[in-house]
C-alpha cells in the first residue's frame, strides 16, 4: 500500500495530464470553478488597485507642477531681491514688506506641499489594504479547496473512509484555553488515522497537531495507529517537529 501511494503521489507530482485527469475523476470541477471566480474578484482588485495608481500617479504630477511652480517662485523672488537690493537705501521699507510677503508665500507652499506628501500616503495606504485583502481572500479559499481536493483523493483512490472528528476541548489542551477542535479521522480495515491537511506547515501546526491526537484519544479511548500531516510545504522546523513526534509528513501533493 505504501508503494502505491507513493507512486501515486509521484504520478500527480510528474505527470500535468494525470493530475488533471484524476481532478476530473475526484468531481473537482466544482472547486476549479470557484477558483475561476477567485481569478475574476482578483482581477476586480487588481482593477481596483490600477486606480489607485493612476490617482498616486496624478498626485506625483500635481506634486512635480508644484515644486516647478515653486522653482519658478523662488526665482522671481531672487530677482526682486537683486532688483530691490540696488535701490535699498531709497525703498527701505518697500523692500521689508517685500521679505515679509516672500515669507508668507513661502509658508503657504510649503502648507501645500506637506498636504500633497499627506495624500499620496493616504494613496499608498489604501494601495496596501487593497493587495492584503487579496492576499486574505486567496489565501483562504485556496486553502479549503486544497484541503477538500485531498480529502477526496484519499477517500476515492485510496480506499480510506474520512470523516470530520469535532469535539469541545473543555480543558484547553489544544490551544491552552476551552475552545472547539476539528480534526479528519481516515479508517480503512480497523487501522484509524488522523489526517491533517494544510496548504503550509509550520512547527506550531505540528504542535497542535499532536495535542489534537492527544485529546481525541482521552475523548473517544482509542489511541489512533498514524499520525499524517500533508501539506504541499514545510519548514525545516516542522519537519524536525514531525520526527521527534512520530508524525508523518507528506509534502509530495
Amino acid at each position: 500500500m505504501e508503494d502505491l501511494k507513493r507512486e501515486f503521489l509521484e504520478l500527480l507530482d510528474k505527470d500535468l495530464k494525470f493530475r488533471y485527469a484524476i481532478a476530473g475523476y475526484l468531481g473537482l470541477s466544482e472547486v476549479l470553478k470557484r477558483l475561476d471566480s477567485i481569478a475574476e474578484e482578483q482581477v476586480r482588485i487588481r482593477e481596483e488597485q490600477t486606480k489607485v495608481w493612476v490617482e498616486v500617479k496624478n498626485l506625483r504630477e500635481g506634486q512635480n507642477r508644484l515644486l516647478e511652480e515653486l522653482a519658478k517662485l523662488r526665482q522671481d523672488m531672487m530677482e526682486g531681491f537683486r532688483r530691490h537690493d540696488e535701490i535699498l537705501a531709497m525703498h527701505a521699507q518697500e523692500i521689508a514688506k517685500l521679505r515679509e510677503d516672500m515669507i508668507a508665500g513661502f509658508k503657504r507652499h510649503d502648507e501645500e506641499l506637506a498636504k500633497l506628501r499627506q495624500d499620496m500616503i493616504e494613496g499608498f495606504n489604501l494601495l496596501k489594504r487593497h493587495i492584503d485583502a487579496l492576499g486574505v481572500r486567496w489565501g483562504i479559499m485556496a486553502e479549503e479547496a486544497f484541503r477538500e481536493g485531498l480529502k477526496g483523493l484519499i477517500e476515492k483512490e485510496l480506499g480510506f473512509k474520512v470523516e470530520r472528528w469535532v469535539s469541545y476541548d473543555e480543558v484547553g489542551i489544544v490551544f491552552g484555553y476551552p475552545s472547539r477542535v476539528e480534526v479528519d479521522v481516515a479508517v480503512k480495515d480497523e487501522r484509524l488515522v488522523l489526517v491533517e491537511i494544510s496548504s503550509h506547515v509550520k512547527s506550531s501546526d505540528v504542535h497542535e497537531f499532536r495535542r489534537k491526537a492527544e485529546l481525541y484519544e482521552r475523548k473517544t479511548g482509542r489511541k489512533p495507529d498514524r499520525l499524517i500531516i500533508i501539506t504541499p510545504y514545510a519548514d525545516g522546523k516542522a519537519l524536525e517537529a514531525a520526527g521527534r513526534f512520530g508524525i508523518e509528513i507528506y509534502t509530495k501533493v
